[in-house]
């Protein structure tokens, strides 16, 4: 199946959390970067996750937000650090490219958020991504 979601990270489970209706499912990318997905109890049962399944991580650009460094006090609970790739900008949004170990993610942010924080190739950024915005495919 070919999807438009342009972040597609393999990864392990490692912990599944289960709660009356949601589930945390942590994941080990093969970076060695940790991330939490909040999804369903059905979901988890249907996709058979446990502790060792092997995984994709789906996260879509526009859920992608950077900061130029690690944030604290904050409820995001995946902060994945890298370094920009590549930026392109539109008339009022821009795609931007973050290395990160293991891979590349893809963050859709405004034109003005780029010139704010003086992105460019090279520069370090941390991707911040919202546990309930990481959709997860069984491998």
């Amino acid at each position: 199946m070919s999807l438009s979601i342009r972040n597609q990270l393999p990864g392990i489970v490692t912990a599944v959390e289960a709660g009356e209706v949601m589930a945390t499912v942590k994941v080990r990318l093969t970076g060695g970067q940790e991330i939490m997905a909040a999804i369903t109890l059905d979901a988890v049962r249907e996709l058979g996750l446990a502790e060792g399944s092997s995984v994709r991580t789906l996260i879509k650009s526009t859920e992608v937000s950077l900061a130029t460094a690690a944030v604290e006090g904050l409820s995001i609970r995946n902060q994945i650090p890298g370094t920009v790739a590549d930026v392109v900008t539109g008339g009022a949004m821009a795609r931007v490219k973050i290395s990160v170990e293991g891979g590349e993610l893809t963050a859709a942010i405004t034109k003005d958020a780029v010139t704010d924080l003086e992105l460019a190739s090279g520069v370090p950024v941390v991707a911040l991504i919202k546990s309930t915005e990481i959709s997860l495919a069984a491998v």
